[in-house]
């Protein structure tokens, strides 16, 4: 991206000034070097966003922004339904509550070192990956219904976990608001059997060490020590949720056009928040929502049976979760006043500070804990958010962002060398998709820690603990 093209807000901070249709101007989080090694798509999709009805403050992008359908992977946008704001499926996405769920296995780096191999293999027959694959869960439409409408609370009602894990989720694991009459029988007929599912692409199942604890009070809070042993689960809502983005398309489409909304790409698609179709959208993308954490909830389940067949009496427990993939209602102050607005995040994580009524209680007092993801060879990162974040409506980075694009990175690697390249780094991986794998390389992305530490250093979040990788099961 041309800098020069840009205004110098702070050292972490870039605006492109309003010009042509934009309502607002964009925002672009990161250093000099990030933001100059970013797409020039990205600005020309902040450009589009900020020309959206209704739109409040800038369109933004996270410091690991880069190109996606419509919104920049890593967009923030919020919109307000008293002046006319819209909900746009692109500000989502067709991964709908795309997110991470992080569990501890209370065990140590040493603990588990000579049982990598037996627990990966099991993990790989257990949680079934790669595009296509199905699971044993069979769900009836009444019931399917009901995961849509209870998230994962429906997962614990049918055994896959406890309570305890619900407290450590965003809304208790319930999006509020679902209508499961919204969801299309051809979404219906995308999920079956795909319950407990990782799926492909960038997701991943990946055992990780604690390698250093930055913030110690933080930690203490989430009961992290230093060579923990930590688990990341990384999916979202599947076929279902990807068909609920499909069938929106041309539904929000054709309300564009009635409601006279300019449309620049065709996955801005978008309609009034308070309009019939922005709310059957928000609806049934909530549906979208629940399903991703009912599966991310199963799959605690299954990782808990893995550990429990290698390592007798292990108790995984669960750290937290976030999802980087949603519109949320929320709260926010907008020149000094607060407003209810609906916030886009698309691969950007919620970053309420301390004392939120929005972060789940058991973290209240340090805010809500972000995972950022690494990329099998790479650190990953836990973060909380900050009071100071209001400027970005509390958001943050998801992960280190993509450097290459697929077919890039397909040119520059092999499956089968990445593959050999981790193993003669120790860290142990399973996959049913050398191509995936290529896709994915560590190389592909850009530098995790340059990353995290512009969004710290923005004022978005703050460092609790950096995290490194054993072993990964890649979709």
């Amino acid at each position: 991206m041309n800098t020069a093209s840009l205004n110098k807000m702070s050292s972490w901070l870039w605006e492109l000034p309003p010009a042509g249709k934009m309502r607002v101007p964009a925002w672009i989080y990161g250093d000099r070097a990030l933001v100059a090694d970013m797409d020039e798509t990205v600005a020309r999709q902040l450009a589009n966003v900020a020309a959206l009805p209704g739109i409040v403050r800038a369109a933004q992008a996270m410091p690991d922004a880069h190109s996606g359908f419509g919104f920049p992977i890593g967009g923030v946008a919020a919109f307000d339904p008293n002046q006319g704001g819209v909900i746009c499926m692109g500000g989502v996405g067709y991964d709908i509550s795309c997110g991470v769920r992080v569990l501890h296995a209370g065990l140590s780096r040493q603990d588990i070192q000579t049982h990598l191999d037996v627990l990966m293999d099991q993990l790989h027959r257990l949680v079934p990956s790669g595009v296509g694959k199905t699971g044993n869960i069979a769900l009836k439409p009444a019931e399917l219904d009901k995961a849509l409408g209870s998230g994962a609370a429906w997962a614990v009602k049918k055994g896959f976990g406890t309570r305890d894990d619900l407290a450590r989720l965003e809304d208790g694991g319930i999006m509020a608001g679902a209508d499961p009459d919204t969801v299309s029988q051809q979404a219906r007929t995308r999920e079956k059997r795909q319950m407990g599912t990782l799926g492909a692409g960038n997701h991943y199942l990946e055992i990780q060490v604690v390698d250093e604890i930055l913030h110690a009070a933080s930690a203490r809070t989430l009961n992290l020590a230093r060579d923990d042993v930590l688990i990341s689960v990384h999916c979202g809502s599947r076929g279902l949720g990807h068909q609920i983005g499909t069938d929106f398309i041309h539904e929000l489409g054709r309300a564009a056009k009635r409601y006279g909304i300019p449309i620049p790409e065709k996955e801005l698609v978008c309609a009034p928040i308070r309009s019939p179709e922005g709310q059957s959208y928000f609806q049934a993308m909530a549906c979208g929502a629940n399903y991703a954490m009912a599966n991310r909830q199963v799959i605690t389940h299954l990782i808990r049976e893995a550990f429990a067949l290698v390592l007798p009496g292990t108790l995984v427990r669960t750290v937290f979760e976030v999802s980087h993939n949603t519109c949320r209602r929320e709260q926010h102050a907008v020149d000094g006043q607060m407003k209810t607005l609906f916030v886009h995040r698309k691969g950007a994580t919620r970053a309420f500070g301390p004392g939120s009524s929005e972060v789940a209680e058991a973290f209240r007092e340090i805010g809500q804990p972000i995972v950022v993801g690494g990329s099998m060879g790479t650190a990953s990162y836990i973060l909380v958010g900050q009071k100071d974040s209001e400027t970005g409506f509390c958001s943050a980075c998801h992960g280190a962002g993509r450097a290459l694009s697929r077919t890039q990175a397909l040119k520059r690697s092999k499956g089968r060398d990445v593959l050999e390249s981790l193993a003669a780094r120790g860290i142990v991986i399973r996959t049913n998709n050398l191509r995936g794998l290529a896709e994915e390389a560590p190389e592909a992305y850009k530098d995790i820690h340059q990353v995290v530490e512009a969004t710290v250093q923005a004022g978005l979040a703050q460092k609790v603990a950096r995290l490194a990788p054993l072993a990964c099961l890649k979709g």
